[in-house]
């Protein structure tokens, strides 16, 4: 209590300041307004928030109208006058430049000329910035130097989605975006989560501009993937006044974007040990029979013996040793096994997103000393997906396969064939939307000479609801021909008469899953700064805030499952009945066509279907006089309550600026330290019993923070950086209630999750030291070596629990807990360069380039663990989502009424996830390299109109996955999925007056 009234009493002194500082303002003699010291206003149109009074050579000016327009950025200390696609990236290097921590920077003319959508793929040319997830026609994932807990702030706030910790970046427009700041180092007064960094979108507000403006962005974009033209439009107006109050601006800012998509993939299954053709005496296996795990004691763990039950273990790390002739006990033989996979399967998915977003900013500027902001920002999401999901299981044995191929030197199968399938073909809708919305108002004076008081209030709420139904059809198909890999990742399957998957008389119908969740989050967050400065002497800067921040969250969810309904798929209405065309378009030697339940149609007609399952369920047979079994489905809809949880976040700083001079250069200092007091309660309920959960979790830290710039030579600087900063749990992460899933794959188990109330932030000391040479007016090298210790790790920890009257399939169930039980570094090295020459003979006049390297290296302890979950060993392994190298290049032209880009990234091979612990393969799951090449190109018709044209993924490249932990594994022998994705065209029309 003593360190919140220590909180508390700094709002107070805050508090007083700002009463001095209302009473000291002076009115403007003309009525307008000019704010003394700007340099930290970047929603004012000022460089980036942490320029602070170390900084040097302000850069200011307009940037680049976005349709290719002479406006220029102009650094006072050198000049610099750039225009057209150099503009942006020279505005850009500035705020690197004049920044006191290391920040990257897209200015908004960047994001309006790359042919990017949202936010994610406008930074995926950033410096240390990783995207990954580019399914469904854009990139959905992000890291910062292999981190994905990147903190995001909208004009500094921090903002989330429902009831998560974090924003769905890709959410954000990129028409909405002035300009973008990625921190890879924080200081005291900036929020203290995010490991990773810290992404700072700026919107636009009325005192950007001079007096009225207006501009209009409208385009169509090509999926080839779908077949579907898609419309991208947005559209600002804004006006400021001189009046006899001050000046007064108004701004309004919109956007719409709508995309229709097309994911396909094909998959081989996880890996399952067989007898091979001559199982051993005694084994009770026959030729080719899968091999279950033996069941064990649960007092010693020891196995139970039993004929065809073998002793291995699911989900090791390695998996099951995959050498020629590798053997297993079996009802306690030994003998030879093989490892194949367990199924095949094919995914057509068609989705439909639309995001709807703008901003309304008003601003007052009262007199020369003080500026009022009052802002709304508005994100929406509506979203649709339908699966079309062809499954077969390649994993039975009677009567046994007539043709086995494996891979050369391993008992790893290869190709085989199969009869007696069981297969299933479903229809899986869902949908979703989110609504978030920021109100928020700022005021900003300043006081005396060299004082300034910051007070900003804003309030989030959103809320995300989602629905899925989903239904089953079922048959067993005579033969299946299997290989698992062709030789570029993609496996090959084809059935006896692959025109039955078509027919609806082929199949019968299976059962229905239904449910929905809704999540809801909120917060009431208050910022208030003081600050002081000086022109000399050794202390330049003085600066101390609080925050204060109260967020609640709840999630509640429903569930209406039934078992299978066992008519024929024919007897249905025929609306019920959907056929894709054209699967894989050609890339893969497997069926092109199926039918499957109409997830549309599911979706529209929800109450028939559920009522159809209920009359099902209420006779012993159904009307084709099939026995029904575990139909179990009512017309209760209603939502549960899943977690309630509230947290209040108070926050306090202090730090201070300094300078001295060393052999008459100036070194540059910021230290500063943070403290933070985070109490979270929380109100879980279980589902299946309805039984309530309380707790409270309380956190606290203090967190320091240095940062020293020094110029040995003119255009040199050298920045070092010491800090740290946490990653906080996310709330459906603390529900100690079982979330669980039958046993899909006969393996005699299930598998569940399980959160952990007592989960604590995870901490990381930061270290980081950067060379920057700025050779030109407008070019510059750039390298940082980082290093990042973090603590408290969260890492999956999975035990073995008998959970009965589930209704499942099964009693035993695999639960994965997180548990802060691991360590880990993660180190590396940036270089950049931004390269525009000025010798270049008339012909070449407007090329450039920009582009980096990042190298990275991480390791962090994973906990072993025996059935019980407790720890026995220890072992390493990379971090998620992490490519050791990864680079992005792009080639500019801007000359006359041209401009065009040509970008390329790509990232290494990395570890994407862990499989569920339930199979014999390695427990690794890889991604191969990623990448993208992207162009577009400006044509200016006037000085207010311009052209575009886009294109993305110009290589049509492919996301693969596979098996692999450390030398176990790989990506010919175990590969997993293939997903095509799409490539984009775009055609566009701008037009601005300002």
């Amino acid at each position: 209590m003593a360190r919140k009234s220590l909180i508390l009493g700094t709002a107070s002194v805050l508090s007083l300041l700002v009463a001095t500082a209302a009473q000291s303002q002076t009115q403007a003699s003309d009525g307008g307004a000019v704010v003394k010291d700007a340099r930290e206003q970047p929603s004012d149109g000022t460089p980036a928030r942490g320029t602070g009074s170390v900084a040097a050579g302000q850069s200011s000016g307009n940037v680049n109208d976005g349709i290719g327009n002479a406006d220029t950025v102009t650094d006072p200390g050198n000049e610099i006058v750039v225009t057209g696609v150099r503009a942006s990236i020279v505005g850009a290097l500035n705020v690197k430049r004049n920044s006191v921590q290391i920040v990257d920077s897209i200015v908004a003319e960047d994001v309006g000329k790359l042919p990017d959508n949202n936010v994610v793929e406008a930074l995926q040319r950033v410096t240390g910035v990783q995207v990954t997830n580019r399914t469904g026609g854009e990139a959905a994932g992000i890291s910062i130097r292999g981190l994905p807990d990147a903190l995001t702030t909208l004009n500094g706030r921090n903002i989330f989605t429902a009831s998560g910790q974090s924003f769905a970046l890709q959410d954000i427009p990129a028409n909405l975006v002035k300009r973008i700041d990625v921190y890879k180092t924080r200081a005291a007064d900036q929020i203290e989560t995010g490991i990773a960094g810290q992404i700072d979108v700026f919107t636009r507000r009325p005192f950007d501009f001079d007096g009225f403006a207006v501009s209009g962005f409208a385009r169509g974009i090509y999926n080839e993937q779908a077949d579907t033209y898609n419309p991208n439009a947005s559209a600002l107006i804004s006006n400021r006044w001189t009046t006899g109050i001050g000046d007064i601006g108004i701004l309004v800012n919109a956007s719409y974007i709508k995309t229709k998509y097309r994911d396909m993939s094909v998959t081989a299954g996880a890996q399952v040990p067989f007898a091979d053709g001559a199982p051993t005496a005694g084994t009770g296996l026959v030729p080719f029979q899968r091999i279950f795990p033996a069941a064990t004691d649960p007092r010693t763990g020891a196995f139970i013996r039993g004929p065809g039950a073998g002793e291995w273990q699911p989900g090791t790390d390695r998996g099951l040793n995959d050498a020629a002739g590798s053997t297993m006990l079996v009802n306690g033989v030994s003998t030879p096994y093989l490892l194949s996979r367990d199924a095949i399967f094919s995914s057509d998915l068609r989705g439909e997103r639309e995001r709807p977003s703008g901003n309304i900013a008003l601003q007052w500027a009262p007199n020369s000393s003080s500026v009022y902001t009052a802002e709304v920002f508005y994100a929406g999401f509506r979203g649709n997906t339908f699966n079309s999901l062809q499954f077969s299981f390649v994993d039975f044995w009677v009567p046994p396969p007539t043709t086995v191929q494996l891979y050369d030197g391993t008992n790893v199968v290869r190709a085989r064939d199969a009869f007696n399938v069981f297969g299933f073909q479903s229809g899986d809708y869902s949908s979703s939307k989110t609504d978030s919305v920021v109100y928020a108002l700022n005021g900003k004076w300043d006081v005396g000479e060299g004082g300034k008081i910051t007070a900003d209030l804003s309030r989030q709420t959103s809320t995300n609801e989602t629905t899925f139904i989903a239904q089953r059809l079922t048959r067993v198909a005579n033969q299946l021909n299997v290989d698992f890999n062709t030789g570029n990742g993609i496996p090959s399957y084809h059935f006896a008469d692959d025109t039955l998957l078509a027919q609806p008389n082929s199949w019968a119908v299976g059962e229905l899953f239904d449910n929905a969740d809704t999540n809801k989050g909120g917060a009431y967050t208050l910022h208030l700064d003081g600050e002081y400065r000086w022109d000399q002497g050794f202390v330049r800067q003085v600066k101390a805030g609080i925050r204060y921040d109260e967020r609640s969250a709840r999630s509640f969810s429903r569930t209406a499952d039934a078992g299978a309904l066992g008519v024929n798929f024919s007897t249905l209405d025929p609306k019920f009945q959907y056929t894709n065309d054209g699967f894989f378009e050609g890339k893969a030697d497997v069926p092109t066509s199926w039918v499957a339940p109409n997830g549309y149609a599911l979706n529209a007609n929800a109450d028939a279907i559920r009522q159809l399952y209920i009359n099902a369920g209420r006779s012993a047979t159904n009307p084709g006089g099939i026995p029904i079994n575990n139909i179990r489905l009512s017309n209760d809809l209603t939502f549960i309550p899943v977690f309630r949880v509230k947290e209040v976040n108070m926050a306090a700083y202090i730090q201070a600026d300094t300078e001295l001079s060393i052999f008459g250069r100036p070194l540059q200092g910021q230290f500063g330290v943070r403290y933070v007091d985070v109490d979270t309660d929380v109100n879980f309920t279980d589902r299946f019993t309805g039984t309530a959960t309380q707790g409270s979790v309380n956190a606290n830290r203090f967190l320091p923070s240095v940062t020293l710039r020094f110029e040995p030579l003119d255009g040199v600087r050298l920045r070092a950086n010491y800090g740290e900063t946490l990653r906080r749990a996310a709330f459906g992460d603390l529900n100690p209630n079982f979330t669980l899933t039958g046993d899909l794959t006969q393996v005699g188990r299930g598998s569940g999750t399980q959160g952990n109330p007592q989960l604590q932030p995870t901490s990381s000391k930061n270290y980081d030291l950067a060379l920057e040479w700025y050779f030109d007016r407008d070019s510059a090298i750039y390298t940082t070596l980082f290093r990042r210790e973090i603590q408290g790790l969260v890492v999956p920890i999975s035990s073995l629990f008998v959970i009965p009257n589930t209704g499942l399939n099964t009693s035993n169930f695999v639960i994965t807990r997180p548990e802060n039980a691991s360590n880990g570094v993660l180190k590396g090295a940036e270089v950049g360069f931004t390269f525009f020459p000025r010798w270049l003979p008339s012909l070449l006049k407007g090329f450039g380039a920009q582009g980096s390297l990042t190298f990275l290296k991480s390791s962090q302890n994973i906990p072993q663990v025996n059935a019980a979950g407790v720890i026995t060993g220890q072992t390493t392994s990379a971090f998620f989502g992490v490519s050791d190298f990864s680079y992005n290049v792009t080639a500019a032209y801007d000359r006359g009424p041209i401009g065009a880009r040509l970008s390329y990234v790509w990232r290494k091979a990395f570890l994407a996830r862990n499989e569920a612990r339930l199979f014999a393969n390695p427990i690794g799951v890889w991604r191969r390299p990623e990448k993208s090449l992207d162009f577009q190109l400006t044509a200016r018709v006037t000085d207010r109109l311009g052209l575009t044209f886009d294109a993305v993924n110009l290589t049509k490249a492919k996301q693969q996955e596979y098996y692999r932990f450390e030398d176990a594994g790989g990506q010919d022998q175990y590969n997993l999925g293939t997903v095509l994705l799409s490539r984009t065209f775009a055609l566009g029309v701008r037009y601005v007056f300002d």
